[in-house]
């Protein structure tokens, strides 16, 4: 016998309310906090790609930020335990056009919206994602706040949120996000030594294959790295604004010409701000997948996977370091080499996850700068999240 058909789940009513107080009625989707909290809120950011929105929901870049995807269907292929790009969610939450009722995919463990309430991440479903996106655009990323709306008395509610919340700007959000203890993936002879700013899981399994990787948290000092004897040290991407995550710039100046260095996203930003150079804020930040950015030396296109707000101001290092990469949408730095000590960052990530590989090869320069001879990649000791979700 076939079993008994489910009931539907019921519909929530939702709303999505902008700190310009701009109004988006949808329904409520994920977490539903059973304390009784009916407002989330967060710096509400757009995300291009067209796939691999559960690595972009479970990537630490996005701490502080409600995520609004820009393609129509999200959740059509579930989610799985190997996709996580971190032990667990830690955005906001998350806006979609329309969320899938059934998923289908052989890879498929569990539905989107059964692993965001395994995480206590809210969502908001049945949006207008297109007029949303362009706002954002036109005005930039902005505060925001949504929950289960059916009264003007939840609508007030939702506006207060909106206003209250303070956004990213000036917040220190990768002590949130980094490992409390080090922890190893991979094997070998070489050590190279990971900064935890809010590490990716792609990143590490992309490292394993150069040699054993260290990751230590975001607040560890020079001298204790240093004490490592590591081959290299990797400065992660992670959220938030870089002028407040000043230990670790102090580290980075302790680092600097000891030992080869390689930095992505937010590590970028450090690395810069460690020579003496600014951070700003972009309007609505680079999220997607299919950013075009030029390798100056070359004059090659690459096609970058992106997540960031924030970004290096040239002129406040030159002289000091060269720009190698230029993003051709905004003519934005998107990677630097320092001069004189063994060290490059670039802004986008190689790794994807999701996105295009056509800077894989960034990995491979850090590879030669610690000296070649790579090893087997091993991440079986990977940290891995738990899905438990049927």
């Amino acid at each position: 016998m076939s079993p008994a058909p489910q009931p539907p789940t019921p519909v929530v009513p939702a709303a999505l309310v902008l700190a310009d107080g701009s109004v988006f009625e949808g329904e409520h989707l994920g977490a539903h906090d059973p304390a009784g909290r009916a407002v989330w809120s967060g710096e509400v950011v757009f995300n291009t790609v067209l796939a691999g929105y559960q690595e972009v929901i479970t990537d630490p870049s996005y701490a502080g930020q409600i995520i609004t995807f820009t393609a129509t269907h999200i959740g059509n292929y579930g989610v799985n335990a190997t996709d996580f790009e971190s032990r667990r969610p830690y955005c906001r939450g998350v806006i979609v056009r329309e969320m899938a009722r059934r998923h289908s995919n052989q890879r498929a463990e569990a539905s989107l919206d059964a692993m965001l309430a395994r995480y206590g991440i809210a969502g908001i479903g049945g949006i207008d994602t297109r007029r949303l996106t362009r706002l954002l655009r036109d005005t930039g990323a902005m505060p925001g706040a949504f929950g289960p709306c059916s009264s003007d008395a939840e609508l007030a509610a939702l506006r207060a949120a909106a206003l209250a919340e303070p956004g990213t700007d000036g917040i220190d959000l990768v002590a949130q996000v980094t490992t409390d203890q080090a922890y190893t993936v991979g094997a070998g002879e070489r050590l190279i030594v990971a900064y935890d700013f809010g590490i990716k899981h792609s990143i590490l399994r992309d490292l394993a294959g150069l040699g054993r990787v260290h990751v230590v948290p975001a607040s560890t000092s020079a001298a204790d790295v240093l004490a490592l004897s590591p081959s290299g040290v990797f400065l992660s991407n992670g959220p938030g604004d870089p002028a407040e995550v000043g230990y670790a710039v102090d580290a980075i100046q302790g680092l600097l010409g000891e030992v080869p260095v390689f930095g992505i996203c937010l590590g970028h930003q450090l690395l810069s701000r460690a020579i003496g150079g600014e951070t700003f804020k972009l309007p609505f930040g680079h999220h997607g997948g299919n950013h075009p950015v030029r390798h100056e030396a070359t004059g090659t296109i690459e096609i970058t996977s992106q997540n960031h707000n924030f970004c290096v101001d040239p002129a406040s290092i030159a002289g000091k370091a060269d720009v190698t990469h230029l993003n051709l949408n905004d003519q934005t730095v998107e990677g630097m080499r320092v001069r004189g000590v063994p060290a490059f960052s670039v802004q986008y990530h190689p790794e994807a996850g999701p996105g295009p590989h056509d800077a894989k090869y960034l990995f491979g320069m850090f590879d030669e700068l610690m000296g070649g001879a790579t090893g087997t990649p091993d991440h079986s000791n990977l940290i891995a999240p738990e899905l438990g979700v049927a």
